[in-house]
């Protein structure tokens, strides 16, 4: 038996190779898609990509739910960041042992987990009970990892959800992803903060539960000392304490490109202008954190920063535009000496042109130090006849002194010859140099010696050797009253260097014949 979501090629080829006379039985049709898992594919920014994780979990709070990413790298970086959040996150990838990832999926049986982030490990063969949310939060490589990815939910007929979370610059990607695999998707952008209190809202309305096992003398006790109105109040907010606070999203069109919407909290907004420009280098990026300093505000108060030569116009929020000027305090200063006054009107800001000076005037040529005595420039010099009527006409190329006087030219004579009568001189030679060392030899004649070389040639200093004849010297046989010296073996007719009796010798060969 052979059991698989999805029957590729290579697959089908492994069957076929060992199994005989198979039965392939399907239990789903090709062109229809899982009726028991909801598909959603959630446009989101690309910075924005965690925090529509994050809305989604909040949104669902799912008993168990599984988020994939394409790389360890991202599993442990997501996981990091959902324990900080106080989430029950385990992770799962390649880099754990057997042991570890068993532990893992047990502590979500346990309930001891909610959320599992993983690799593409925990696509196939993993069954956990209350799994009703898969998130993917990297796009699948290919069709066979979005059915597997999402195939861990919606089973034994229990309804899952199948989101992806896909940035604006891959939604072309994940549209030919869906295409591949067959999947319908409802095209949505994740849930809001304001949608995710909601729904807080109305999970606390349906979990609301009274008993009657409750102290009552106690119940009496709490209501003498506060209202109702204090106790649900305070019930809420540990309701809401208990959980994740959602975050906030930018806006993005689902059914096109992003197109900037105007903010709704600046319908009616405050100008107020700022003495730094782009002359003193004033820069946004360090111009909105001191604004946010100074009046005790943040980012999503302040709206457009225009930016001028010597000034600088902001739009802040019109509820908040009094708290703002009254935190500057009497002086309505920033750091660094910068005057803050409030506009009456908008500012009006006409498009300028780029790389010209605000107003399209060139600005006045300034003298250098010590340049007051030296006369203006006039332009550059003309010529002297432009006064008498214009440039004199080009005469052409001047070719020699002698053209100015209309002399005829030298007629050409031929090559030089030689003065001796137009003969060439016999060569003389190089000369010889001088002899470079003496013929009288410098040192005298090496001393002669009786050893005659085994291979010929003259003879050396040596001293002769009396030997058999072959080569070899005979130190036997030598002559040692000569030379004072015992001689290394006695004359006993063996050993080594004992004489020969003319007779051959024979003897076996040792080892096996060379053939």
């Amino acid at each position: 038996l052979l059991f698989s979501a999805t029957v590729s090629r290579p697959i089908a080829v492994l069957a076929k190779t060992y199994q005989h006379d198979a039965v392939r039985i399907e239990t789903k049709g090709d062109t229809k898609q899982h009726s028991d898992i909801e598909y959603r594919a959630l446009v989101v920014k690309p910075a924005d990509k965690e925090n529509a994780i994050i809305n989604l979990l909040r949104y669902y709070e799912a008993e168990n739910a599984l988020v994939f990413c394409s790389t360890r790298a991202a599993v442990n970086h997501m996981t990091a960041k959902f324990n900080n959040r106080g989430m029950a996150v385990v992770a799962l990838s390649g880099e754990l042992s057997q042991n570890e990832r068993t532990h893992a999926l047990q502590s979500m049986r346990d309930g001891r987990a909610r959320v599992c982030i993983a690799t593409d490990v925990a696509a196939r063969g993993i069954d956990l009970p209350g799994l009703d949310l898969v998130i993917h939060a990297d796009l699948p490589q290919n069709k066979e990892a979005l059915l597997h990815r999402s195939g861990r939910t919606g089973r034994a007929g229990s309804k899952g959800v199948s989101a992806l979370i896909v940035p604006m610059s891959q939604r072309k990607k994940a549209e030919r992803l869906l295409g591949w695999a067959k999947v319908t998707a409802k095209w949505d952008t994740p849930p809001t903060a304001k949608q995710v209190e909601e729904r807080d809202n109305e999970r606390l309305l349906e979990g609301f539960k009274v008993s009657d096992e409750v102290d009552q003398e106690f119940v009496a006790k709490l209501l003498a000392a506060h209202t109702p109105e204090q106790i649900a109040a305070a019930y809420i907010t540990q309701y809401r304490e208990q959980r994740s606070a959602p975050e906030e999203l930018q806006t993005v069109s689902v059914t096109g490109p992003d197109v900037r919407s105007p903010r709704d909290e600046f319908a009616e907004s405050t100008w107020i202008s700022l003495t730094i420009g782009r002359n003193q280098k004033a820069e946004p990026r360090w111009l909105l954190p001191m604004l946010c300093r100074a009046g005790d505000i943040t980012k999503r108060d302040i709206g457009a920063i225009r930016m001028q030569p010597d000034e600088t116009f902001v739009q802040l929020n019109a509820q908040i535009s009094n708290d703002f000027m009254k935190a500057l305090g009497g002086k309505k200063e920033l750091e660094e000496g910068i005057k803050v006054t409030v506009l009456d009107t908008p500012p009006d800001l006409g498009p300028q042109p780029r790389g010209k000076p605000q107003g399209g005037k060139k600005r006045p040529y300034k003298r250098r130090e010590g340049d007051e005595g030296k006369p203006a420039y006039k332009g550059k010099k003309k010529w002297d006849s432009d006064r008498d009527g214009g440039k004199p006409a080009y005469k052409g190329k001047k070719k020699r002194d002698s053209d100015d006087n209309n002399s005829p030219r030298t007629p050409y004579k031929g090559k030089s010859k030689w003065d001796t009568g137009g003969d060439k001189p016999a060569p003389k030679g190089k000369p010889k140099s001088a002899t470079k060392y003496d013929s009288k030899p410098r040192h005298k004649e090496a001393p002669k010696s009786d050893f005659a070389p085994k291979f010929g040639g003259e003879a050396d200093a040596m001293p002769k050797r009396k030997g058999s004849g072959k080569g070899k010297p005979d130190f036997a046989a030598a002559d040692s009253s000569k030379s004072g010296r015992k001689p290394r073996h006695k004359v006993s007719g063996k050993g080594k260097f004992a004489k020969s009796s003319g007779k051959k010798k024979t003897s076996k060969p040792m080892g096996r014949k060379r053939t």
